[in-house]
């Protein structure tokens, strides 16, 4: 049984008239533990898939479960105990006048944790932050330290899917690396289940065993992480998106 089972997906937005096909009939299946990519240009539906798994999104067809629990509606509070999200921005995702500790302790308050002290010690711990972070203000944190306490926020109540959604995106490349490192390190450990959004392809052959390629909503191909190193995508649009990557990093590694 898969842990998360999307089936035919649909997302609109808007009403009749303005109506917006956000993702069009997508389905994937991700194992226990496995690390799952869903990669696109900017506007293909890829975030709004994670978004609609956690409720975020009003989906208009198919079926989603949770280890073969279908999730319909409202999420249940025990859902947000197993599934947590990591957003894009780190300078948007933190509240500007909450503390760290009191980012990280919401979400014991509200699921009725009372060993406080020791998840948000322990959160600080596994991100490589420590005890010094966790009575300063977002303005005093880098964005990688930023993006940091999310991850520390989304592990705290010891979930077993993170969802990713460009989790490295907003930093800097040395800073990316060490944050790939740190979701890569924490999965191996905990074997947690991952499903991350990127439109690199770098990051997404590094963190994932598999991955969805889309393309204005809809399902382009599905390929192993060997299938991606050996460029054997099948679909014009997938050897574009190859093609930009290494231009890209090209021109990088070019860059003085």
């Amino acid at each position: 049984m898969a842990m998360i089972d999307v089936e035919n997906l649909s997302v609109t937005f808007g009403a009749k008239g303005a109506r917006v096909r956000a993702v069009r009939g997508v389905s994937f299946a991700v194992a226990r533990g496995e690390s799952f990519g869903i990669v696109g240009e900017s506007g293909s539906g890829k975030s709004t898939v994670l978004r609609a798994l956690v409720g975020l999104a009003p989906v208009s067809g198919g079926q989603l479960a949770l280890d073969g629990t279908p999730l319909v509606g409202r999420r249940p509070p025990e859902f947000y105990r197993r599934v947590q999200m990591v957003f894009q921005d780190p300078y948007a995702s933190l509240h500007p006048r909450h503390t760290v500790d009191r980012v990280l302790s919401e979400p014991l308050a509200i699921h009725g944790f009372d060993d406080r002290e020791t998840r948000i010690a322990r959160a600080l711990d596994d991100v490589g932050l420590g005890q010094g972070f966790r009575f300063r203000y977002p303005h005093q944190l880098s964005g990688g330290q930023r993006q940091r306490v999310a991850i520390a926020r989304a592990l705290i109540l010891e979930p077993e899917v993170l969802l990713l959604d460009e989790p490295t995106s907003a930093l800097d490349a040395s800073i990316q690396a060490e944050v790939l490192n740190l979701l890569d390190r924490i999965r191996a450990e905990r074997g947690l289940t991952y499903v991350l959004v990127s439109h690199d392809l770098a990051v997404v052959a590094h963190m994932c065993e598999r991955l969805l390629v889309m393309q204005h909503g809809a399902a382009v191909e599905e390929l192993t992480r060997d299938d991606l190193r050996r460029r054997a995508a099948t679909q014009d649009y997938t050897r574009a998106l190859l093609a930009a990557s290494e231009g890209y990093r090209a021109a990088e590694e070019a860059t003085p």
